[in-house]
């Protein structure tokens, strides 16, 4: 039996049924932040609680990346196989900016202001057979 892990603990919600991102809002000004912090960026206050983010949000801006991403970042690509891909920026309602990987690489498919949903997705497997699970901005269709 395969395991299905996150790629880092406390960054979604897993496993869900139907998982989410999991952001910081700070009781006192209401700003909200990715990843989960224990203090505010815009007042500083260390009031916080933990919420699920929405699943769909507008791409704010991208690039397609060409090189493998480094340690720890590592993928199951090898040289031979790798293929560019897209990271952008995902804008969720509330206002918060969420820097990701997408997946969608073809420029000409990629719009600024374009709707995207997250999803989770295998990243990588370990030598265990342990599937590591990411998170990823797909084009809404």
């Amino acid at each position: 039996m395969t395991n299905q892990i996150p790629i880092a603990e406390g960054l979604f919600t897993w496993p869900a049924a139907k998982p989410a991102l999991l952001g910081s809002r700070c009781r006192n000004c209401g700003i909200v932040s990715f990843p989960v912090s224990s203090t505010c960026m815009a007042c500083s206050s260390q009031d916080m609680e933990i919420e699920e983010l929405p699943g769909r949000g507008t791409l704010w801006t991208w690039t397609i990346q060409q090189f493998m991403p480094k340690s720890p970042y590592r993928s199951d690509e090898t040289p031979e196989t790798f293929r560019p891909y897209g990271v952008g920026y995902v804008e969720l309602p509330g206002g918060v900016r969420v820097e990701g990987r997408l997946t969608e690489n073809d420029p000409n498919k990629l719009q600024i202001g374009m709707e995207m949903d997250v999803v989770f997705e295998p990243y990588r497997t370990e030598e265990n057979g342990d599937e590591i699970i990411n998170f990823f901005f797909r084009p809404v269709r």
